[in-house]
């Protein structure tokens, strides 16, 4: 069984956000499509506590987009962003969220962060999304949604680990790219075995 994941399309990630992905906005039209095209669809959204260590401003003596060490290994410092009931945490206002049977609210303890739909960033604490998409015998994730070389390769990645069948839309995704974190990405997804699709190949295959 499939299941279309749409992976942090939320205000902070699109253009005029604390942590805007460029052209964030532009894949919601097709998201929207996708999901009609979905008998399942689940969702994640950021869900940052004010204060939270990822968040630069907690660290006065670090700029944004620094990395610093801490116990789970490096962590990069990013601008406060969707810290919890604020605007920027909001799903896109565009984004259909009819279809949506699950919400997975992550990055929610303050002194762990959380890429992954699947895993906190220490690789150890679950979301209980694995365990959920197994009793529904969901066994084929799609993902698309933001950011493609942080949250979307996490969760693409932690989902082979777990033993499912991963595509990534890649149409429906745009990145942060920073420091050639993009090509990167798209690297260790096919290394992971994750399988980079078109949208239109995804709604193929799913329907097949």
């Amino acid at each position: 069984m499939d299941v279309l994941l749409i992976v942090d399309l939320q205000n902070d990630f699109c253009p005029g956000g604390a942590l805007e992905v460029p052209e964030g906005d532009a894949i919601v039209p097709l998201v929207n499509d996708l999901a009609e095209q979905f008998d399942h669809v689940l969702q994640t959204q950021d869900w940052h506590p004010e204060g939270h260590q990822s968040f630069a401003s907690s660290h006065p003596s670090h700029d944004p987009y620094g990395v610093i060490e801490v116990d789970y290994g490096e962590q990069v410092l990013w601008p406060d962003h969707c810290v919890q009931g604020t605007e920027g945490a909001e799903l896109h206002p565009d984004l259909d969220t009819t279809q949506a049977e699950l919400i997975i609210r992550k990055g929610f303890r303050p002194e762990i962060d959380s890429y992954s739909a699947f895993y906190e960033n220490d690789g150890e604490t679950p979301t209980g999304l694995a365990g959920y998409l197994r009793e529904r015998d969901i066994d084929t994730l799609y993902l698309c949604g933001l950011a493609a070389d942080f949250c979307v390769k996490w969760s693409a990645v932690d989902g082979r680990k777990e033993g499912f069948d991963v595509y990534v839309v890649e149409d429906a995704t745009r990145g942060i790219d920073q420091d050639g974190s993009l090509a990167a990405a798209w690297d260790e997804m096919n290394d992971a075995g994750v399988q980079v699709v078109s949208s239109d190949a995804a709604l193929d295959l799913a329907t097949a």
